[in-house]
């Protein structure tokens, strides 16, 4: 019994797919992924970030942008929502829709245990391809704590930790310290946080 030929769009094709859709997915070559809805935890973790980079980066050149901002990787191809997104200087777009980032300085992603290893290993092998991205932020939303990369002169990338509500993030990038208290304010842990397909 012969099996139907799996067609690939074109990443034309995903972004007049992806304009018109109710709904939010990722491309990477040629296949669209839908995105799953996220539980409590990650929604307050993810407000609370953006507002407090918003907040502090009020005054600046930068711009801070929430999980509707598109980030195009053309080194690898893929198309991803990350959680928070801050680019400063001149935004640069694919195209003049403008919803469709591709100099990001900053990168955040709020993590639950069904991605956290895609976004460690995977999704960071994309995002460091993007020669603007200085800073990569992982935050958990099954505890408290942070995880910030930060991309060394010599192009490697160095860890900074907090996991204790007194504790900050310091970035080096843009002129934001994240304290940990503020950025899981209201978080109430123990619940499982929603699921996210994996990108192969």
């Amino acid at each position: 019994m012969s099996t139907q030929p799996r067609t690939l769009l074109t990443p034309e094709e995903y972004l007049e797919i992806e304009r018109r859709a109710e709904y939010k997915s990722e491309y990477y070559r040629g296949e669209m992924f839908a995105m799953a809805g996220a539980r409590a935890a990650h929604n307050l973790v993810n407000s609370n970030s953006l507002r407090e980079l918003s907040n502090q980066l009020r005054s600046g050149p930068c711009q801070v942008y929430s999980s509707d901002m598109r980030v195009h990787i053309p080194a690898t191809g893929l198309y991803t929502y990350p959680d928070l997104v801050a680019a400063c200087d001149k935004p640069q777009f694919i195209d003049d829709e403008f919803d469709t980032l591709l100099n990001p300085l900053v990168i955040g992603e709020v993590v639950s245990p069904s991605t956290e290893v895609y976004d460690r290993t995977e999704k960071f092998e994309h995002y460091q391809t993007i020669p603007s991205l200085m800073e990569y932020l992982l935050l958990s939303s099954e505890r408290m704590h942070a995880d910030l990369f930060t991309r060394a002169s010599d192009g490697k990338w160095v860890l900074s930790t907090a996991s204790k509500p007194e504790e900050s993030i310091v970035f080096a990038s843009i002129p934001c310290r994240l304290v940990l208290k503020d950025l899981y304010e209201k978080v109430e842990f123990g619940e499982r946080s929603g699921t996210r397909p994996v990108i192969k």
